[in-house]
């Protein structure tokens, strides 16, 4: 194909529909390209006569594969792979494995000389609480593959710790804290970079009770755009140039010794961003791959395209696909996996839309090290007037490879035939089916 004077084909890789991947696909189009929304609906590659054909036949292809919550990442990166064989592949699928590892980021910014948080990852056990105290007195203790907060966790440095976390290695890392906020909440600094250029960035604070930023999480945010300096905006270009990504989210946090890189994120959201900074990056996303494949873009019309964010249903999305907002189901009864500090176990969970927070069995939450303890609920029950105090810990539910990372309340569920209950912190994200239980029960 001749794309000096054809028009491009663009794939979008997305297994899910979340509203990234449909404003990338309405920018493709916006900007006289074709959009091709690559799904296992519609994608398919056929090896005839020695010949592969992929089809929908693309030009390029820009990979939005969520790996991270993924429950067979490999299988997708192979995916990708598969197609970056064929096809320039923005975010190729080996880059996009160093970004998704946090810890060969980390490795990987620093033989180009990008400051980064200290940190230890060991398999074995021993060294692993050896390191502990290095950290004193208190640590960031997080697996080396996860998002939107899930499988971090601020940890003293007193309480030994495993260097797995369920099937994921974990590591730590070296707590820096910028509190600049005048309501002293943590934040951080998320820089997004497409291509050569900074697109956006803003500031993301803490909610309240939490130390994580992100915005899944209910943090705030707010335009950094005039708070740029050449250092940040270098540091940002360098850290996603070594990492190898077109595009990224760069997470930056300053520290009393100055800024470090905390993360590269391959595939981040810019729902955040775009109300933070009026500002979309999904229109340049969208340039980079046309003129990747050859084609021409008015940057005129990108500029005015990145002032709002088109995340409706593409005219490229396939039929058969999620796009018109409805969300997932869930049963009454449920299998999950929850996941702590020390392990994970997987049980049935039951589904209650009636409690405020989902809550844990006391024995299960020492099994798995969920915690540290954040907080107490008093929850009035029966004849005791003024309630019963429960402890608060941190923990991530999986459920259906979705992972929800809560504060959970810890009580003895002994007497009870589930040692989990799913409060409205999770199932708001659900449409919840009493006719259904994963046991098999009635």
């Amino acid at each position: 194909m001749d794309t000096d004077t054809a028009t491009p084909t663009v794939g979008v890789l997305s297994l899910h529909s979340s509203a990234e991947t449909r404003a990338i696909c309405n920018a493709i189009t916006a900007l006289g390209a074709r959009a091709e929304w690559l799904r296992e609906e519609n994608t398919a590659i056929r090896i005839r006569d020695g010949v592969p054909e992929l089809v929908p036949e693309v030009d390029v292809v820009v990979n939005r594969l969520l790996l991270s919550k993924s429950e067979a990442p490999f299988e997708e990166l192979c995916l990708a792979n598969r197609l970056a064989t064929l096809r320039p592949t923005l975010n190729h699928p080996q880059e996009t494995l160093t970004a998704l590892d946090k810890y060969g980021t980390a490795l990987a910014l620093t033989e180009g000389g990008v400051p980064v948080p200290d940190a230890f990852l060991s398999l074995s056990y021993d060294a692993f609480n050896e390191a502990l105290s290095d950290f004193a007195p208190e640590a960031v203790y997080k697996t080396a593959i996860g998002t939107n907060g899930a499988g971090t966790w601020l940890v003293g440095t007193e309480e030994k710790k495993t260097p797995t976390v369920g099937l994921k290695q974990a590591f730590l890392q070296e707590y820096v804290a910028d509190t600049t906020d005048e309501a002293g909440r943590n934040r951080d600094l998320r820089v997004y970079v497409v291509g050569d250029d900074v697109v956006g960035a803003m500031f993301r604070y803490a909610p309240p009770g939490d130390w994580r930023t992100n915005v899944a999480l209910g943090g705030d945010v707010e335009d950094a755009s005039d708070a740029l300096t050449d250092e940040v905006v270098a540091m940002a270009l360098d850290a996603t140039e070594l990492t190898g990504l077109d595009y990224a989210g760069v997470d930056l946090v300053e520290g009393p010794d100055g800024w470090c890189v905390l993360e590269v994120n391959p595939t981040a959201g810019f729902k955040g961003l775009y109300k933070a900074t009026g500002h979309s990056p999904a229109p340049y996303i969208a340039q980079l791959a046309i003129e990747r494949a050859g084609g021409r873009v008015d940057e005129e019309r990108v500029r005015e395209l990145a002032a709002s964010l088109d995340d409706s249903t593409p005219d490229c999305a396939p039929s058969s696909a999620d796009d018109d907002g409805t969300q997932a189901s869930v049963g009454y009864i449920e299998e999950v996996t929850v996941i702590g500090t020390s392990g994970a176990e997987t049980v049935y969970a039951k589904s209650d839309t009636g409690a405020g927070r989902t809550s844990i069995d006391t024995k299960l939450a020492a099994s798995i090290g969920a915690g540290p303890v954040r907080d107490s609920i008093r929850v009035r029950s029966g004849s005791v007037k003024r309630g019963r105090v429960r402890p608060m810990v941190d923990v991530v539910v999986d459920l259906g490879g979705e992972r929800h990372t809560v504060q959970a309340s810890v009580e003895d569920r002994s007497h009870m035939e589930h040692p989990v209950l799913l409060g409205r912190d999770v199932l708001q994200y659900y449409h919840v089916d009493i006719n259904r239980r994963a046991d098999g029960g009635t």
